[in-house]
């Protein structure tokens, strides 16, 4: 089932938010970032947001996924950008408000529909047109 990610506001003093399941869940758990962006008082500056996770070492990595400034890029759609609870988001330069906001999806390990919905069918397949060459 898709639950809306209520999300969370990074501020200069609220610099970091962690999502997280309850350990004995043993649903599989996907967070989506749709959205990052700028909110009302926001200074003309850079602000980056980490999202911090594990690796399949289980060291600690943060990597940047976006960078906004409110004078040239104000708001990053992330195309549900897909993370593995528990995750950490982390403002790493500015001060914000930034707001991030997407949705969680629990898979219960007993249902059928453990697949990606993003998968066609043969006949789904079919219907689609083919991709011409672009004209010149």
């Amino acid at each position: 089932s898709d639950l809306l990610f209520p999300g969370c506001e990074l501020t200069a003093n609220t610099k970091s938010y962690t999502f997280q399941v309850d350990k004995e869940d043993d649903s599989d758990h996907i967070l989506a970032l749709s959205v990052v962006c700028l909110t009302d008082g926001a200074k003309d500056e850079c602000n980056v947001v980490e999202v911090v996770g594990r690796n399949h070492e289980n060291q600690e990595i943060a990597v940047p996924v976006a960078n906004l400034k409110l004078s040239c890029q104000p708001l990053l759609s992330l195309d549900n950008f897909k993370l593995q609870p528990p995750v950490t988001f982390r403002l790493a330069a500015g001060s914000g408000p930034v707001h991030l906001a997407g949705w969680h999806r629990i898979m219960h390990r007993e249902d059928a529909s453990f697949e990606e919905d993003d998968d066609l069918s043969e006949e789904e397949e079919e219907k689609l047109a083919p991709i011409m060459p672009a004209k010149k």
